[in-house]
């Protein structure tokens, strides 16, 4: 039995991004389905966070969205949708405050919010709740202004397999309720895409462990285009070891950055500066430059024991750790770390993703009454993420996609029975099929190796083309991947379909690397170092059939007296 649902607008994803456009739907008077393929509210990237949020409030001192915006264009290395950032910046501001309103919580220095100055920004900028919670407060406000609206629909545990066109507009979904097993058709009269990013296909990253590409690959089977995806955001230097608990692995940034911590090779000697960045005692190295240094002593074999570098505060005095870390230490001791006597391990780690789906300045889709935001969008970040400009894109970006959705709340409703079908096979035959060998869960982490190894931090042509062809190959156990088992809460069969969004997606990236033979931003190739002019261009995808298509887009640019 195949269960039937009806809404004018449909979020999928539940993060930050798709709460707030739950929100904004809803107060415009549309009746929202928001659904999760985990606990509704609770998962994504949003609350995992711990850091920053850029916002031109010019509460700490003087400035305006345009030098917000212009830092964002050059952090994103010429290729920055700049309608796309004007809105992001212009509206950021008033987010703030409403997010202020709904009791978020923003730390305070006397009368004005504290804001402090975040890499690649011109001046202080970020607000925070506190460094270790600024994630969880933020989900937890919008977890309660969700809870106002009578009109707002949650369902979790639903995991969307596949879009429902009709007359080539997107007018669903089909479902899988992963507690009972039971397919679920979802006729809509707007669709938002919610997803988040990608980097979970990366065996280390700093994301949930929902953020496999899901919505990329579903607009994208449905027919909508996607841009920039060939850029991938590594961290430098995420926690690696020991194990710890209830922290964002990218918590060392800003304390490096302010005391000096130390980059260690395995042998415990200082190694950037044999890579031409030399710290002298500060930490003065570029992310890229970071990266690069880790991963080229990991690759010599100099690497620390779980293969990435120490980080050491060691030579700090306590008092000035403690100055520093504040209550971070105590939730350090929690997890048997010592600052003052021991250094931790740290690597690279996949962290944010660029690309995604292509938008107009509404976050419409190519694919009429598809929409999208948060980390789903597509080229608002150009080729390389501004610090702090993520959970602001999560409400600016959230609030209009709900609005420009909700305007379409007037039309019909689609009836779907008929073009869902061939969606519904799909779940049937993919359910229960019994057999052998590797389980859906084991391809995963084969993927995840695969990108680790060919599509990482530094490319070349030919590990592109190896892992084209190991994705392939992987492809092709697909349709015999077993999945049998209970119905209720059949992990496996959840990880096949989770698996079968992983490698298109994985295609597209390693698809537009091959393609890109410069270095830019947080695409890196070894055998093309240096930014060539000639590719000051968005590449964009399309899927014909099984295929990828990559075509060449001119980047949007503002008027100059927009930018003044």
């Amino acid at each position: 039995m195949v269960q039937y649902l009806e809404t004018d607008v449909l979020i999928i994803g539940s993060g930050g991004a798709g709460m707030y456009a739950a929100i904004a739907a809803a107060d415009h008077g549309a009746n929202v389905l928001l659904l999760d393929k985990s606990i509704v509210g609770r998962s994504g990237a949003t609350i995992m966070a711990q850091m920053t949020v850029a916002a031109a409030v010019g509460e700490e001192e003087p400035d305006d969205w345009r030098f917000h915006l212009k830092d964002t264009i050059a952090a994103g290395r010429d290729l920055v949708d700049e309608p796309l950032a004007k809105i992001l910046c212009q509206r950021a501001p008033e987010k703030i405050w409403q997010m202020e309103e709904w009791g978020v919580g923003w730390a305070r220095s006397g009368n004005h919010l504290t804001q402090v100055h975040a890499p690649g920004h011109d001046r202080k900028r970020c607000v925070y709740v506190d460094f270790l919670n600024t994630g969880p407060a933020t989900a937890r406000t919008l977890r309660n202004q969700v809870r106002k609206f009578d009109n707002i629909r949650r369902v979790s545990d639903l995991i969307v397999t596949d879009l429902v066109l009709q007359d080539g507009r997107a007018a669903g979904a089909v479902a899988l309720h992963l507690e009972t097993g039971q397919a679920v058709t979802i006729a809509a009269k707007a669709t938002v895409i919610a997803t988040g990013g990608l980097t979970s296909m990366y065996n280390r990253n700093s994301a949930s462990a929902n953020m496999g590409g899901d919505g990329y690959a579903l607009g994208l089977r449905a027919g909508a285009e996607l841009i920039d995806m060939e850029f991938v955001q590594f961290f430098p230097i995420g926690h690696l070891a020991p194990r710890m608990t209830g922290m964002d692995p990218i918590m060392w940034d800003p304390f490096r950055y302010k005391l000096g911590g130390r980059l260690l090779n395995g042998k415990k000697e200082e190694f950037t500066q044999n890579y031409g960045a030399p710290e002298d005692g500060k930490y003065v190295v570029t992310r890229d430059a970071a990266t690069y240094a880790i991963f080229k002593e990991v690759e010599a074999g100099r690497g620390s024991p779980h293969g990435g570098a120490w980080l050491s505060f060691e030579h700090i005095p306590e008092a000035d750790l403690r100055a520093a870390f504040g209550p971070v230490i105590d939730k350090l001791a929690n997890n048997g770390i010592d600052l003052t006597k021991m250094a931790i391990e740290v690597a690279p780690i996949a962290h944010y993703h660029m690309g995604g789906l292509r938008t107009d300045d509404s976050l419409a889709t190519t694919l009429p009454h598809l929409f999208a935001t948060g980390e789903a969008v597509g080229g608002a970040n150009g080729a390389n993420r501004l610090s702090g400009n993520a959970i602001s894109e999560t409400f600016v970006f959230g609030e209009l996609a709900g609005r420009s959705a909700a305007a379409l709340s007037h039309s019909a409703m689609p009836d779907i029975h008929h073009a869902a079908q061939p969606f519904l096979d799909i779940i049937a035959e993919a359910s229960n099929r019994a057999g052998g060998g590797m389980t859906p869960t084991a391809a995963i982490a084969s993927l995840q190796t695969i990108m680790a190894e060919d599509v990482g931090p530094f490319r070349t042509a030919d590990g592109l083309r190896r892992a084209l062809d190991n994705l392939a190959q992987l492809a092709a156990t697909l349709p015999e991947l077993p999945t049998g088992g209970a119905m209720a809460f059949n992990q496996q069969l959840a990880d096949w379909f989770g698996l079968r969004n992983m490698l298109v997606v994985a295609r597209t990236i390693a698809t537009a690397a091959l393609a890109r033979t410069e270095s830019r931003g947080a695409h890196q190739r070894e055998d093309h170092p240096g930014l060539d002019q000639a590719w000051t261009y968005n590449q964009v995808v399309r899927l014909d059939g099984d295929d990828i298509r990559l075509f060449r887009s001119e980047v949007r640019r503002l008027a100059q007296e927009e930018l003044a």
